[in-house]
């Protein structure tokens, strides 16, 4: 039983991906090519700053795969794989849930536990480590950004099933809603406290010293030496669509797993859908009137 759900959160997740993926494609993509381009514009005027004090230039390198590739082939499969990735992880925590839930039918507990993981390990770690597009970031806080943003990933996941574990604890005195509320309570003040504590990405960038100076997290406007504007800050409206689009991108992939995992779960754990299924089946597939009875019936 465990492998056929799994398998399902596979299937489940997989077409999730290929959602969000289209949703991003059409939506997040413009987006990114905004920042990419405005990350190449900021780096010619910055070449033209160092030739004209006689600095050296530094010229790059070539891009591994064009940028076609990257919005198409790269976003879509690496979209497609980690719904299916998630999927799966979504089916084991399904599997854990069944029977330790009351009475919550298939359909309603994928739900839950849908929103669970998109709290859990996207959103609320999104809150303090928000996703940014190209040219978001300076390049030296690279490796700090993630391994904070896995470990907020690591402390919301845990904290979350502890707060679980803690309203089923306290459901037997306080009832459910109250228990429910007390844990979502303890969620939120130990979360918010970890959050206090793990420096910010501002924070990161502050111990940067580029310049002379402390360096940014989000570019602000290029001076010449003269301190007059040579290219402008990041747009924040970009930025802003670019966090929106992600999160809609997030729920649109969490909502569409627990939609799609929902029935298949439903079928393969309820006897009487599987009947109804299996009735209706063989009377569309008799196609005359000895089929409208098991039609009927189921």
């Amino acid at each position: 039983m465990e492998k056929r759900l799994v398998l399902r959160g596979v299937i489940a997740g997989a077409v999730a991906g290929l959602l969000a993926f289209v949703f991003a494609r059409i939506f997040a993509e413009p987006q990114i090519r905004t920042a990419i381009d405005y990350e190449s514009g900021r780096d010619a005027a910055q070449g033209a700053l160092d030739k004209a004090a006689g600095l050296p230039m530094d010229m790059g390198g070539p891009d591994i795969f064009s940028r076609t590739v990257q919005a198409n082939i790269g976003i879509g499969v690496g979209m497609i794989l980690f719904g299916a990735a998630m999927g799966a992880l979504f089916a084991v925590a399904y599997a854990i849930c069944l029977g330790r839930t009351g009475r919550l039918r298939p359909r309603p507990l994928a739900m839950l536990v849908a929103l669970g993981g998109f709290l859990g390990i996207y959103f609320v770690p999104f809150i303090k480590y928000p996703a940014n597009p190209p040219s978001i970031g300076h390049p030296d806080t690279i490796r700090d950004r993630g391994n904070l943003y896995l470990a907020m990933v690591a402390c919301s996941v845990l904290f979350l099933v502890l707060a679980v574990v803690l309203g089923k604890r306290l459901q037997a005195r306080f009832g459910n809603w109250n228990a429910t509320l007390l844990a979502a309570g303890a969620y939120v003040v130990v979360i918010g406290t970890i959050m206090a504590v793990l420096p910010s990405l501002g924070e990161l960038a502050d111990n940067v010293q580029e310049f002379g100076h402390h360096a940014t997290e989000t570019p602000l406007p290029l001076t010449d030496p003269q301190g007059a504007i040579v290219y402008p800050g990041f747009p924040a409206d970009t930025l802003f669509d670019f966090r929106f689009l992600s999160v809609a991108a997030q729920l649109l992939l969490w909502a569409t797993l627990g939609l799609v995992f929902g029935p298949m779960a439903e079928r393969l754990l309820d006897p009487e859908a599987r009947k109804a299924a299996a009735g209706a089946g063989a009377g569309a597939g008799a196609g005359d009137g000895a089929g409208t009875a098991p039609v009927v019936a189921a």
